[in-house]
Protein backbone atom coordinates (compact mmCIF):
# COMPACT_ATOMS: atom_id res chain seq x y z
CA UNK A 1 0.00 0.00 0.00
CA UNK A 2 1.49 3.90 -0.65
CA UNK A 3 0.38 6.60 2.18
CA UNK A 4 -0.65 9.11 0.82
CA UNK A 5 -3.47 9.94 3.66
CA UNK A 6 -1.63 11.14 6.33
CA UNK A 7 -3.67 11.30 10.18
CA UNK A 8 -1.88 12.99 12.84
CA UNK A 9 -3.55 12.73 16.23
CA UNK A 10 -2.82 15.42 18.72
CA UNK A 11 -2.25 19.36 17.28
CA UNK A 12 0.28 20.19 20.28
CA UNK A 13 3.71 20.76 20.03
CA UNK A 14 4.82 17.22 18.22
CA UNK A 15 1.61 17.14 16.39
CA UNK A 16 2.28 20.68 14.77
CA UNK A 17 5.66 19.78 13.90
CA UNK A 18 4.92 16.47 12.15
CA UNK A 19 2.24 18.30 9.93
CA UNK A 20 4.10 20.71 8.60
CA UNK A 21 6.85 18.14 7.65
CA UNK A 22 4.01 15.97 5.31
CA UNK A 23 2.34 19.10 3.92
CA UNK A 24 5.76 20.42 2.94
CA UNK A 25 6.21 16.61 1.05
CA UNK A 26 2.78 16.96 -0.44
CA UNK A 27 1.03 14.03 1.62
CA UNK A 28 -2.61 14.70 2.41
CA UNK A 29 -2.76 15.59 6.47
CA UNK A 30 -5.24 15.82 8.56
CA UNK A 31 -4.81 17.35 12.05
CA UNK A 32 -6.74 16.12 14.93
CA UNK A 33 -7.59 17.21 18.15
CA UNK A 34 -10.49 16.74 20.29
CA UNK A 35 -10.40 20.29 21.84
CA UNK A 36 -11.10 23.25 19.22
CA UNK A 37 -8.89 25.60 21.50
CA UNK A 38 -5.44 22.37 20.77
CA UNK A 39 -6.34 22.77 17.55
CA UNK A 40 -6.50 26.47 17.04
CA UNK A 41 -2.86 26.65 19.20
CA UNK A 42 -1.42 24.30 16.78
CA UNK A 43 -2.66 25.91 13.99
CA UNK A 44 -0.86 29.42 15.17
CA UNK A 45 2.39 27.01 16.12
CA UNK A 46 2.32 26.06 12.54
CA UNK A 47 1.95 29.48 11.24
CA UNK A 48 5.46 30.59 13.40
CA UNK A 49 7.64 27.73 12.07
CA UNK A 50 6.70 27.91 8.50
CA UNK A 51 7.47 32.06 9.09
CA UNK A 52 10.64 31.34 10.77
CA UNK A 53 12.14 28.91 8.19
CA UNK A 54 10.72 31.59 5.42
CA UNK A 55 12.74 34.51 7.19
CA UNK A 56 15.68 32.17 7.62
CA UNK A 57 15.71 31.43 3.45
CA UNK A 58 14.87 27.54 4.30
CA UNK A 59 11.70 28.34 1.41
CA UNK A 60 9.81 30.63 -0.26
CA UNK A 61 6.71 32.48 0.80
CA UNK A 62 5.15 30.57 -1.95
CA UNK A 63 5.92 27.20 -0.12
CA UNK A 64 5.12 28.76 3.16
CA UNK A 65 2.04 29.18 1.59
CA UNK A 66 1.39 26.15 -0.09
CA UNK A 67 2.45 23.83 3.39
CA UNK A 68 -0.24 25.97 5.24
CA UNK A 69 -3.53 25.59 2.85
CA UNK A 70 -2.82 21.99 2.36
CA UNK A 71 -3.27 20.66 6.18
CA UNK A 72 -7.10 20.05 7.74
CA UNK A 73 -8.17 20.16 10.91
CA UNK A 74 -10.84 18.64 12.90
CA UNK A 75 -11.74 18.22 15.84
CA UNK A 76 -13.97 15.07 15.03
CA UNK A 77 -12.15 11.83 15.26
CA UNK A 78 -14.13 10.35 12.30
CA UNK A 79 -12.31 12.84 10.35
CA UNK A 80 -8.94 10.04 9.95
CA UNK A 81 -11.35 7.15 9.01
CA UNK A 82 -10.06 7.25 6.02
CA UNK A 83 -6.46 7.82 6.37
CA UNK A 84 -3.59 5.20 5.07
CA UNK A 85 -1.40 6.24 8.55
CA UNK A 86 -2.19 7.17 11.80
CA UNK A 87 0.68 8.89 13.98
CA UNK A 88 -0.77 10.07 17.47
CA UNK A 89 0.90 12.27 19.42
CA UNK A 90 -1.36 13.44 22.22
CA UNK A 91 -0.61 13.48 26.29
CA UNK A 92 1.88 10.88 27.27
CA UNK A 93 -0.25 9.37 29.57
CA UNK A 94 -0.33 5.67 29.30
CA UNK A 95 -4.67 5.05 30.05
CA UNK A 96 -5.29 8.38 27.81
CA UNK A 97 -3.25 6.81 24.94
CA UNK A 98 -4.69 3.17 25.55
CA UNK A 99 -8.62 4.66 25.78
CA UNK A 100 -7.97 6.94 22.34
CA UNK A 101 -6.46 3.71 20.43
CA UNK A 102 -8.85 1.08 21.81
CA UNK A 103 -11.49 3.73 19.79
CA UNK A 104 -9.84 4.80 16.87
CA UNK A 105 -8.39 1.07 15.89
CA UNK A 106 -12.23 0.31 15.34
CA UNK A 107 -13.00 3.17 13.29
CA UNK A 108 -9.80 3.64 10.71
CA UNK A 109 -9.41 0.86 7.79
CA UNK A 110 -8.27 -2.32 8.84
CA UNK A 111 -4.68 -1.25 6.34
CA UNK A 112 -4.62 1.71 8.09
CA UNK A 113 -1.03 1.69 10.20
CA UNK A 114 -1.08 2.88 13.41
CA UNK A 115 2.00 4.86 15.28
CA UNK A 116 2.06 6.43 18.55
CA UNK A 117 4.82 9.13 18.97
CA UNK A 118 5.99 8.20 22.67
CA UNK A 119 9.56 8.50 24.45
CA UNK A 120 9.40 5.55 26.45
CA UNK A 121 5.76 4.19 27.21
CA UNK A 122 5.68 0.48 26.58
CA UNK A 123 4.26 -0.20 23.15
CA UNK A 124 2.86 -3.02 24.09
CA UNK A 125 0.88 -1.71 27.03
CA UNK A 126 -0.31 1.36 24.62
CA UNK A 127 -1.49 -1.67 21.94
CA UNK A 128 -3.99 -3.78 25.25
CA UNK A 129 -6.82 -2.74 23.37
CA UNK A 130 -6.03 -2.20 19.92
CA UNK A 131 -7.48 -3.93 16.83
CA UNK A 132 -5.06 -5.19 14.56
CA UNK A 133 -1.60 -4.86 17.27
CA UNK A 134 0.07 -6.05 13.93
CA UNK A 135 0.03 -2.60 12.39
CA UNK A 136 1.01 -0.63 15.46
CA UNK A 137 3.89 0.27 16.40
CA UNK A 138 6.42 3.24 18.09
CA UNK A 139 7.32 6.41 16.20
CA UNK A 140 9.36 8.63 17.98
CA UNK A 141 9.85 12.31 16.85
CA UNK A 142 13.04 13.89 18.16
CA UNK A 143 11.88 17.42 19.45
CA UNK A 144 11.53 19.73 16.91
CA UNK A 145 10.22 17.34 14.92
CA UNK A 146 10.95 19.72 11.72
CA UNK A 147 13.93 20.69 12.41
CA UNK A 148 15.88 17.62 13.85
CA UNK A 149 16.54 14.37 10.85
CA UNK A 150 16.20 11.28 12.84
CA UNK A 151 12.99 9.20 13.64
CA UNK A 152 13.18 5.81 16.31
CA UNK A 153 10.64 3.41 15.17
CA UNK A 154 9.92 0.69 17.59
CA UNK A 155 8.59 -2.55 17.16
CA UNK A 156 5.84 -4.15 19.66
CA UNK A 157 5.81 -7.83 20.44
CA UNK A 158 3.29 -8.67 17.50
CA UNK A 159 4.69 -5.48 15.32
CA UNK A 160 5.08 -7.54 11.57
CA UNK A 161 7.56 -6.72 9.17
CA UNK A 162 5.27 -5.06 6.49
CA UNK A 163 4.32 -2.74 9.07
CA UNK A 164 7.87 -1.80 10.27
CA UNK A 165 9.41 -1.39 6.01
CA UNK A 166 6.15 0.96 5.54
CA UNK A 167 6.85 3.09 8.53
CA UNK A 168 10.68 3.09 7.63
CA UNK A 169 10.30 4.16 4.34
CA UNK A 170 7.79 6.64 4.88
CA UNK A 171 10.18 8.46 7.41
CA UNK A 172 12.99 8.04 4.32
CA UNK A 173 10.78 9.64 2.08
CA UNK A 174 10.46 13.09 4.18
CA UNK A 175 14.05 13.80 4.79
CA UNK A 176 14.49 11.15 7.74
CA UNK A 177 17.24 9.05 9.05
CA UNK A 178 15.71 6.19 11.31
CA UNK A 179 16.87 3.69 13.82
CA UNK A 180 14.81 0.76 14.92
CA UNK A 181 14.48 -0.59 18.21
CA UNK A 182 13.99 -3.87 17.67
CA UNK A 183 12.71 -4.57 21.41
CA UNK A 184 10.00 -2.91 23.36
CA UNK A 185 12.42 -1.61 26.26
CA UNK A 186 11.78 1.10 28.25
CA UNK A 187 13.15 4.34 26.91
CA UNK A 188 13.78 1.97 23.59
CA UNK A 189 17.25 3.23 21.96
CA UNK A 190 16.85 7.35 22.15
CA UNK A 191 16.13 7.85 25.51
CA UNK A 192 18.37 5.21 27.07
CA UNK A 193 21.58 6.89 25.70
CA UNK A 194 19.94 10.31 26.41
CA UNK A 195 19.36 9.73 30.38
CA UNK A 196 22.45 7.81 30.98
CA UNK A 197 24.73 11.06 29.71
CA UNK A 198 22.57 13.43 31.51
CA UNK A 199 23.16 11.18 34.79
CA UNK A 200 26.52 11.76 34.38
CA UNK A 201 26.36 15.38 33.52
CA UNK A 202 24.31 15.91 36.63
CA UNK A 203 27.05 13.34 39.05
CA UNK A 204 29.86 15.45 38.16
CA UNK A 205 27.94 18.93 39.11
CA UNK A 206 26.97 17.33 42.29
CA UNK A 207 30.43 16.25 42.80
CA UNK A 208 31.99 19.89 42.16
CA UNK A 209 34.11 18.20 39.20
CA UNK A 210 32.92 20.79 37.34
CA UNK A 211 29.97 23.46 36.77
CA UNK A 212 26.97 22.97 34.60
CA UNK A 213 28.33 25.55 31.70
CA UNK A 214 31.74 23.53 31.45
CA UNK A 215 30.06 20.20 30.82
CA UNK A 216 27.28 21.74 28.81
CA UNK A 217 30.52 23.22 26.60
CA UNK A 218 31.96 19.86 26.86
CA UNK A 219 29.10 18.47 25.07
CA UNK A 220 28.39 20.90 22.82
CA UNK A 221 31.95 21.98 21.26
CA UNK A 222 33.96 18.01 22.30
CA UNK A 223 31.25 14.91 21.67
CA UNK A 224 28.50 16.36 20.51
CA UNK A 225 30.90 17.85 17.62
CA UNK A 226 31.90 14.52 17.26
CA UNK A 227 28.75 12.64 17.22
CA UNK A 228 27.32 15.09 15.04
CA UNK A 229 29.29 13.32 12.25
CA UNK A 230 29.78 9.59 13.77
CA UNK A 231 28.50 7.52 15.76
CA UNK A 232 29.79 5.63 18.96
CA UNK A 233 30.69 2.39 17.08
CA UNK A 234 32.94 4.48 14.65
CA UNK A 235 34.29 6.68 17.32
CA UNK A 236 35.42 3.07 18.73
CA UNK A 237 36.51 1.95 15.38
CA UNK A 238 38.35 4.80 14.48
CA UNK A 239 40.06 5.46 17.82
CA UNK A 240 40.78 1.76 18.30
CA UNK A 241 39.06 -0.82 20.03
CA UNK A 242 42.33 -1.44 21.84
CA UNK A 243 42.66 1.65 23.26
CA UNK A 244 39.27 2.06 24.41
CA UNK A 245 39.09 -1.57 25.85
CA UNK A 246 41.98 0.01 28.00
CA UNK A 247 40.41 3.23 29.36
CA UNK A 248 36.82 0.86 30.07
CA UNK A 249 38.90 -1.34 32.25
CA UNK A 250 39.60 1.41 34.54
CA UNK A 251 36.91 4.25 34.10
CA UNK A 252 33.44 1.94 34.15
CA UNK A 253 33.51 1.77 37.58
CA UNK A 254 33.94 5.25 38.06
CA UNK A 255 30.97 6.63 36.39
CA UNK A 256 27.35 7.14 37.89
CA UNK A 257 25.29 4.27 38.10
CA UNK A 258 22.18 5.39 40.79
CA UNK A 259 19.06 3.95 39.72
CA UNK A 260 17.16 7.58 41.69
CA UNK A 261 16.59 10.38 40.42
CA UNK A 262 19.67 12.70 41.31
CA UNK A 263 19.33 15.12 44.24
CA UNK A 264 20.17 18.19 41.88
CA UNK A 265 17.49 17.29 39.35
CA UNK A 266 15.04 16.27 41.98
CA UNK A 267 15.09 20.13 43.86
CA UNK A 268 14.90 21.52 41.23
CA UNK A 269 11.84 19.72 40.25
CA UNK A 270 10.07 19.90 43.90
CA UNK A 271 10.63 23.95 43.78
CA UNK A 272 8.58 24.09 40.38
CA UNK A 273 12.21 25.18 38.58
CA UNK A 274 11.10 23.10 35.03
CA UNK A 275 13.33 24.90 32.40
CA UNK A 276 12.64 26.99 30.08
CA UNK A 277 8.58 26.87 30.73
CA UNK A 278 8.93 28.10 33.99
CA UNK A 279 11.88 30.95 33.53
CA UNK A 280 14.51 28.68 35.44
CA UNK A 281 16.14 25.33 35.31
CA UNK A 282 19.42 24.56 36.13
CA UNK A 283 20.06 28.23 33.90
CA UNK A 284 18.04 31.40 34.56
CA UNK A 285 15.14 31.95 31.20
CA UNK A 286 13.64 35.28 33.07
CA UNK A 287 13.16 38.93 31.50
CA UNK A 288 12.68 37.11 27.81
CA UNK A 289 15.62 34.55 27.97
CA UNK A 290 13.50 31.64 27.00
CA UNK A 291 12.33 32.72 23.57
CA UNK A 292 15.87 33.86 23.00
CA UNK A 293 17.13 30.39 24.27
CA UNK A 294 14.62 28.35 22.07
CA UNK A 295 15.31 30.79 19.24
CA UNK A 296 19.05 30.16 19.48
CA UNK A 297 18.44 26.89 19.50
CA UNK A 298 16.32 26.15 16.45
CA UNK A 299 18.97 28.47 14.51
CA UNK A 300 21.64 26.40 14.87
CA UNK A 301 20.20 23.43 14.09
CA UNK A 302 19.08 24.60 11.34
CA UNK A 303 22.68 25.32 10.17
CA UNK A 304 23.74 21.78 11.71
CA UNK A 305 21.02 20.17 9.57
CA UNK A 306 22.21 22.32 6.12
CA UNK A 307 25.59 21.76 7.07
CA UNK A 308 25.91 17.90 7.52
CA UNK A 309 22.42 16.96 5.77
CA UNK A 310 21.20 19.26 3.20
Amino acid sequence: MEIRKIGIAGAGLMGASMSQIFAKYGYDVVVYDAFESALEKGRRLIEVNQRTQTEAGEQSAEEEARVLAALKYSNDINSLADRDIIIESIIENLEIKQKFWAQLSRIVREDCILTTNTSGLPIDSIAADIVGKHRFLGMHWVNPAHLIPFIEIIRGSETDDASTSAVTELAHKVGKKTGVCKKDVPGFIFNRIQLAVIRECISLVEQGIADPEDVDATVKYGLGFRYAAIGPFEVVDLGGIDTFHHIASYLNRELCATPEVQPLMDELYKAGNYGVKTGKGFYDYSEGKDVEALKNRDEKFLKIYNALYK
